[in-house]
């Protein structure tokens, strides 16, 4: 694969609505830009420790234990569907917050983080792939900063997004995202 060919594919990837992107702007929309700036650094974190073992190690194996991968796609489901009750349902009439913990943790058991490092990472030592990892850091980063720019500006659209709504449109997002891995899981 180019390098041209890698950003396009990682940025297709990433700018896709899903889980992380989803708490990435609810998050924003209730903090603003500038509060929300450590989730980026929980999502990038949290795709390097994912992507780098799969790239380097877990590639071959993965591929010769099918139910192992079922079993992290059943992770990532229950968890996205937690996170969709927790972002819908208030806590004693105050919205729960999203966190950098919950960023981390949805982009570690994020179905994109596999497909990256088994699928579009290239395969190899750590220093045959580290110029493609350093690329993909600066792709997490500039993904997440727009989906955070997109959340902090549904918050100042004047009142067009309320905060419950954006709460409410991520919960219903994550919900099926949720549906749609364990779907997957029964096909």
């Amino acid at each position: 694969m180019t390098t041209i060919e890698f950003i396009f594919a990682i940025l297709a990837l990433l700018l896709t609505p899903g889980p992380t992107n989803t708490l990435l702007a609810v998050g924003a929309a209730a903090g603003g830009f500038r509060a929300s700036l450590p989730y980026m650094v929980a999502e990038v974190l949290a795709y390097l420790i994912v992507v780098i073992p799969l790239a380097t190690v877990a590639a071959p194996l993965l591929s010769d234990y099918p139910m192992a991968t079922a079993a992290l796609k059943a992770g990532a489901a229950m968890w996205i569907f937690y996170l969709a009750i927790r972002l819908w349902l208030p806590e004693g009439g105050q919205a729960r917050a999203v966190g950098a913990r919950h960023v981390f943790i949805t982009t570690l058991l994020n179905p994109k983080a596999v497909i990256i490092g088994l699928v579009i990472m290239p395969h190899g030592t750590l220093l045959d792939i580290g110029p493609r990892l350093a690329l993909f850091a600066g792709l997490v980063a500039a993904a997440s900063l727009s989906w955070i720019a997109f959340g902090a500006f549904a918050l100042s659209a004047g009142g067009r997004f309320k905060r419950a709504h954006m709460r409410r449109l991520g919960a219903v997002i994550l919900a099926a995202f949720s549906v749609f891995l364990t779907s997957s899981l029964i096909r």
